[in-house]
């Protein structure tokens, strides 16, 4: 499988190629703060499968955390487009930035659901997890 991908005003391009290694919503706290409030919906993706086709994003990391994250996104409109967690041999990339959604499939699970908002809808069904799943 090979996504086409990209961010909303277009300046930024990538392409992953490989097998969906896992397809979540995420409804942390930092998440949230991405989103706009809603959970993140990811996919994580071979990293051998990754290239930034067009335009190159700017990145966030904070300094204050152990461990901590880095954030991809177009300087230009925001968009974000994927996280890099350390220790994780994989992309995270945003469902929402997909030029065909309809790629993304099936969620199979929710985490850190116990930062759900009320206002966030889990799908009946749908294996969840307080936290993150066990590996």
């Amino acid at each position: 499988m090979t996504l086409g991908s990209g961010c909303y005003c277009g300046k930024v391009r990538y392409e992953a190629a490989g097998t969906p290694m896992l397809r979540a919503q995420c409804h942390c706290r930092p998440c949230q703060y991405f989103s706009g409030g809603a959970a993140n919906m990811f996919m994580l993706m071979p990293v051998d499968g990754f290239r930034y086709t067009k335009g190159a994003p700017r990145q966030f990391k904070r300094d204050d955390l152990e461990r901590a994250v880095t954030r991809e996104f177009c300087s230009d409109c925001g968009t974000q487009l994927i996280t890099r967690r350390p220790g994780l041999n994989a992309i995270i990339l945003k469902a929402g930035t997909l030029d065909d959604p309809t790629q993304y499939g099936a969620c199979q699970m929710a985490i850190n659901a116990s930062d759900r908002q009320a206002f966030n809808c889990i799908q009946e069904g749908l294996p969840i997890y307080e936290g993150l799943p066990p590996r």
